[in-house]
């Protein structure tokens, strides 16, 4: 098994280049199987979320190449080889759902997918999904198949236009019926859609494909049929969780690092929190600069939200960066309802975190009164201790690369899997930066703590 080793306690110091958009570039891919032209991205990272998805891609028909040094991808699907998901592919991301929005349109027979995957950090419940896909049109159902279920959807009848209000904004039900809409007959209207970047780089790539749709101030996307598409040219956004991850490991160990491309429009929400607690940045030309320069102070409430709320994928490496500020700050998650399985590994790394159940915030939160530890209280400043850790999510696995930079003893990480599903050459990167890291074979710690995603 891959293990990172990291001997923490050197500021990181020079640049380094953000990558794309995991979040955009994947459902992009899934959007391409709309039309039958040719779709070109530039900016694609290297990285397993997007293989798997090209991977998918092709067994539905896509012929597809990518130059991975060059960062591009080819696709064209002529047309449609079948419209069953292997079960090879349940769990493996959350991309084979939005295949049912994307396939609607273009076939008539059953479409099959696997289970809902990815990160372990909260139930991802796709009632918004079928619901939203129902009132247009769509006929879906859940059945088991051997040891995993699938779902199976048709539209015999075709797709119309419906108008369709969200309970709540979620980012993959708004992907889905946007994909779904793009060729149902008439006009779809979307209400209390989610409106992240992500979203909108998605939306920019379709309206280059050739499709209708505007979003509007209040949380509304109208998608109108599409009778003629288009090729396409597209470079993918860069990826604001891979420019906040390299940001506060800058400060954290009081370096300075410019991360090229990182767009500042955004990062607002972010940046607002970081200059909150006396992190330091400079908006340049071609990135943004961020630096220590003074104590780091706590005293922040933060509250995770959908766009353009604070990103719940910022939260973990947040709180490493608070355990180095002076004071108490509070961190209540209203995204996902187990986000804070790290806390523990980051308490026997010498972190003072405590997470509960209440709902520590203002804010009104779908978890109040459920018993879900979705709260969480760190004080600092504490030193960080090197230990034996395996990761148990994308996200938490860079808080504890970053709870390793700041260790001055050797940290042994294992569950790397789980980085290489969002960061691109991570290793790399960090090392052309300063930090003393290595990738390298090794057995899984057989410490507690690699038991420690759930708290």
């Amino acid at each position: 098994m891959e293990v990172l080793k990291i001997q923490g306690g050197k500021p990181l110091e020079g640049r380094v280049k953000a990558s794309g958009a995991k979040n955009a570039i994947t459902k992009m891919l899934v959007a391409s199987l709309l039309s039958d032209k040719k779709c070109t991205f530039y900016n694609v990272p290297n990285i397993a979320e997007v293989e798997v998805t090209v991977e998918l891609c092709r067994e539905i028909g896509s012929e597809i190449t990518w130059h991975r040094n060059e960062g591009i991808i080819e696709t064209l699907t002529r047309e449609l080889k079948t419209a069953y998901v292997p079960q090879r592919f349940s769990g493996s991301n959350r991309i084979p759902i939005l295949m049912i929005g994307a396939l609607l349109g273009r076939t008539e027979e059953d479409i099959i997918v696997p289970t809902v995957g990815g990160c372990r950090i909260g139930k991802r419940p796709i009632d918004f999904h079928v619901t939203a896909l129902e009132k247009l049109g769509a006929s879906i159902e859940y059945r088991e198949m051997k040891k995993e279920g699938a779902y199976f959807a048709h539209a015999h009848h075709g797709l119309r236009g419906a108008i369709i209000h969200l309970p709540y904004p979620s980012v993959g039900a708004t992907e889905n019926t946007i994909l779904a809409a793009s060729r149902a007959k008439g006009t779809t209207v979307i209400k209390n859609a989610a409106i992240e970047p992500e979203i909108i780089d998605l939306i920019l790539f379709l309206q280059k494909m050739g499709v209708i749709i505007a979003v509007d101030v209040d949380r509304t996307i109208r998608i109108q049929e599409t009778h003629q598409f288009y090729e396409v040219e597209h470079t993918v956004m860069t990826d604001r969780m891979e420019v906040a991850s390299f940001g506060l490991a800058a400060i954290s160990t009081k370096g300075r690092v410019l991360v090229e491309g990182a767009e500042h429009q955004n990062m607002i929400t972010f940046l607002n929190k970081l200059r909150e607690i006396g992190g330091c940045f400079d908006i340049k030309n071609n990135g943004i600069e961020f630096y220590y320069k003074d104590a780091l102070k706590g005293g922040v409430h933060i509250e995770t939200d959908v766009h353009p709320g604070f990103m719940t994928d910022w939260q973990q490496p947040f709180v490493v960066l608070l355990t180095q500020a002076h004071g108490n700050s509070i961190i209540h998650e209203t995204v996902y309802e187990t986000r804070f399985g790290y806390a523990q590994t980051l308490k026997l790394m010498g972190a003072d975190v405590e997470v509960f159940s209440q709902c520590l915030g203002g804010k009104e939160c779908r978890f109040a009164s459920r018993n879900f530890h979705h709260s969480l209280i760190v004080r600092g400043p504490t030193p960080l201790v090197g230990r034996e850790i395996a990761i148990p999510d994308l996200r938490a696995g860079f808080a504890y690369v970053m709870a390793a930079l700041l260790a001055p003893e050797t940290s042994v990480i294992a569950g790397v899997k789980y980085l290489q599903r969002g960061y691109e050459n991570l290793v790399g990167k960090l090392s052309s930066l300063g930090a003393d890291i290595t990738s390298s074979l090794g057995e899984t710690p057989s410490t507690p703590m690699a038991l420690s995603g759930t708290v």
